[in-house]
């Protein structure tokens, strides 16, 4: 710090410690008090007034430079609040505390945004490790007979794959990709069949649709859950019935599958929770429940699961925001 910049930053307080010298000066002189005496206290009060500039300077410089140090040889720079000195004066203490503050929300942002990397690096890792086994597939059945159906069945794996990480890698800025307008539910609910088509006629399962009514949301995100609640179906349901019935601003998904454990509803969508079903069959991220309860929550729809064991699951959509109430 130069001396030029901190006097400046004193120049306030000076100018009331001048003031102050001339209207004590005054009054020594109107008292009758020596010339001489007065020059000699007016002397006096200057060379403390320098003494204290002095060491004042002296005393923030030091530790102006401590703190550059400490800057200087943290890697991470904004954990500075919470190793800053105590302060010394009233006005330190408000910066001191306000800096905590900052220190402390910046500290909460780095940790989530590492929680984010390091569970997105998790994702992307189990995910390379999902996507090789339909990509092996192919490769064996052009080596092999080349039969065309199998080969299909293993690229919509593969293309659901992609589908999945793509969406996933979207959550984060998922508001500039939506677009709310109002359409079909029937139109949607065909096109996640049609889409998938070819793993339910493999996995044996049979679709019945009933109904329609009139929704306002994101046809692209909605055609993705449903399309990964058949697919769940497909690798978790073989030979089974799927029902689904559109009606009242609800759209009701159920099969007469395996079920999902009691104690295990109310984790299925978490991120990364495969449960007992998905370690049974194997190569699963636990990712596809985690992302249709995100979409649902940036969408206004209210996600319900139900389910018994080697009965039922029922997954129910409900849309808080009809034609009605167009946003």
């Amino acid at each position: 710090m130069k001396i030029r910049d901190y006097l400046y930053s004193k120049a306030v307080t000076l100018c009331f410690l001048g003031i102050g010298l001339i209207f004590v000066t005054l009054f020594m002189r109107a008292a009758g008090m020596d010339i001489k005496l007065t020059a000699v206290s007016g002397i006096f009060y200057v060379l403390l007034v320098v003494l204290w500039l002095s060491v004042s300077f002296w005393r923030d410089n030091r530790r102006l430079k401590n703190l550059r140090k400490l800057v200087e040889g943290m890697e991470e720079k904004y954990l500075l609040g919470e190793v800053l000195s105590r302060p010394v004066n009233a006005l330190e203490k408000e910066y001191y505390h306000i800096m905590k503050i900052v220190s402390r929300s910046a500290i909460g942002i780095a940790e989530q945004a590492m929680r984010e990397k390091e569970e997105y690096c998790e994702y992307v890792e189990s995910w390379i490790h999902e996507i090789k086994t339909p990509l092996t597939a192919c490769s064996l059945i052009i080596s092999n007979d080349g039969d065309i159906k199998k080969l299909k069945r293993k690229i919509k794996q593969a293309d659901n794959l992609t589908e999945s990480i793509l969406y996933y890698a979207r959550l984060r800025t998922l508001q500039k990709d939506i677009l709310i307008d109002c359409f079909q539910a029937a139109q949607v609910i065909n096109d996640a069949i049609k889409s998938q088509m070819e793993l339910l006629i493999a996995a044996g399962i049979s679709v019945e649709t009933d109904g329609d009514f009139t929704v306002c949301s994101d046809a692209k995100s909605l055609l993705f859950m449903l399309k990964q609640l058949l697919i769940n179906c497909a690798k978790y349901c073989p030979g089974c019935q799927i029902w689904i019935t559109a009606d009242s601003g609800r759209i009701l998904v159920e099969d007469n599958g395996i079920g999902i454990p009691a104690h295990e509803i109310s984790r299925v969508t978490e991120r990364g929770f495969s449960g007992t079903n998905g370690r049974n069959a194997g190569g699963s991220t636990g990712m596809g429940l985690y992302i249709v309860r995100e979409l649902c929550s940036r969408l206004d729809i209210t996600l319900q699961i139900e389910s018994k064991q080697h009965e039922y699951t029922r997954i129910i959509l409900e849309f808080n925001v009809m034609a009605d109430r167009k946003i």
